[in-house]
C-alpha cells in the first residue's frame, strides 16, 4: 500500500503544469483558478483539472469567498506529502523559480 501511494504521489508530482501550481502558491498563499490559470500560462479547464488532483491528495485546500473559489497550500499536508513538498519547494527556492 506505501508503494502505490507514493505512486501516485509521484504521478501527481511528474506534472509541470501542477508543480507550477504548486511553485505559485508557495510565493502566492492565496489564488483564485483564473489567476493561477494565467500565471501558470493554462487553460481554465486545464488549471481546475490540476487543482482537483492536488487538492483529492491534501496538498492543497479551498475556500469559497465572494463568489470565488480561493486556493492555497495546505498548512498541515499528510507526511508523506510534506516530504515530497519540502524537497521540491527547497530545490524551487534554491534556483529562484
Amino acid at each position: 500500500m506505501v508503494v502505490k501511494r507514493w505512486s501516485v504521489i509521484f504521478k501527481a508530482l511528474g506534472n509541470a503544469s501542477r508543480l507550477k501550481i504548486i511553485n505559485t502558491l508557495a510565493r502566492e498563499p492565496k489564488m483564485i483558478v483564473s489567476h493561477l490559470a494565467k500565471e501558470i500560462d493554462i487553460s481554465l479547464k486545464s488549471t481546475s483539472k490540476h487543482l482537483i488532483i492536488l487538492k483529492n491528495l491534501d496538498i492543497l485546500e479551498s475556500v469559497g469567498k465572494d463568489g470565488h473559489v480561493h486556493y492555497s497550500l495546505n498548512p498541515n499536508p499528510p507526511a508523506d506529502i510534506k516530504k515530497a513538498l519540502t524537497l521540491f519547494v527547497d530545490q524551487f527556492a534554491r534556483k529562484g523559480q
